[in-house]
């Protein structure tokens, strides 16, 4: 197993203050543009300059077969179009710092998906017990009201779906055939513009000025959580291993917290800080080998 070198922890705490600050970024770009736009601008943006990358890398094309193809068919809808734009609409009704904790429950998420289709990933007494508490945690964080038609029940919901389409794409990317991964992040930016671009023109139509601080958020959400942090992503997992990678689920949540509190001047509720527990107790139990 690769032992995690100075750079790889500089890296690793880089893309947790990265992915932590995003929810914020969404948030000022909220200011002056819908959220299919957001999700449509920021996805394009990261595709254009990850193929950059890939042209001035020289990546060589994957050959490409049926079975690949739907792979990063779904990778790039489950990991790019669906949470970008669910991210972006719930969080026109829930605070930042919400949308950041949700991203939480993504690795919780993937553990029954992974007991179910990925061969030696089963679920263990350890794995269903922490699985079992981080739940919890996911329903204090959706709170007692959303049972009773809460005017935000389903923008909480929608971003737990984003975190549960992270996880379908975690899953899926682990199934996929070989490909460079940097080639893999290009092709899954490109089905997802490919699929936000018309849904923003008929729903939203072309995008405007609309003021310094939502244009400078989007371009900031096309080329920093999504195009840097993927190329910084990917050479940590080389350098370092997939299993390094899930120490940023720890990080994400508490940068979200600190940006939304502090900076954006969110009021959290008490049950938020109760969810956080849980949520992190129930990774940190589900992955304590790790």
């Amino acid at each position: 197993m690769p032992q995690p070198t100075l750079r790889d922890w500089l890296s690793i705490g880089a893309l947790g203050l990265i992915w932590g600050a995003t929810f914020m970024v969404i948030a000022l770009a909220l200011r002056g543009y819908g959220p299919v736009t957001i999700a449509t601008a920021r996805t394009t943006l990261g595709a254009v300059t990850l193929w950059i990358a890939v042209l001035a890398l020289g990546r060589p094309l994957p050959r490409w077969s049926a079975r690949l193809g739907a792979h990063v068919l779904v990778i790039g809808l489950f990991s790019t179009a669906f949470p970008f734009f669910l991210l972006s609409w719930g969080q026109q009704s829930v605070p930042s710092a919400f949308a950041g904790l949700s991203m939480a429950a993504g690795p919780l998420f993937v553990l029954p998906l992974a007991h179910a289709l990925v061969p030696g990933e089963q679920l263990s007494w350890r794995k269903a017990s922490g699985f079992s508490l981080g739940f919890i945690g996911v329903l204090v964080l959706m709170g007692s009201d959303a049972l009773s038609g809460s005017a935000t029940a389903l923008p909480r919901l929608a971003c737990l779906c984003a975190a549960l389409c992270y996880a379908v794409a975690s899953i899926t990317t682990r199934r996929c055939p070989p490909i460079d991964p940097i080639l893999l992040a290009a092709f899954a930016l490109l089905v997802g513009a490919l699929a936000l671009i018309p849904a923003m023109l008929w729903s939203e139509g072309l995008p405007r000025p609309a003021g310094a601080v939502p244009m400078a958020a989007i371009v900031i959400l096309g080329l920093v959580p999504t195009a840097l942090a993927t190329l910084i992503r990917v050479q940590v997992i080389r350098a370092a291993g997939p299993s390094f990678m899930a120490l940023t689920s720890y990080q994400v949540p508490l940068w979200s917290f600190f940006f939304g509190a502090l900076v954006l001047g969110e009021v959290l509720a008490p049950r938020f800080f109760v969810a956080l527990g849980l949520i992190l107790a129930g990774l940190t139990l589900s992955h304590r080998r790790r």
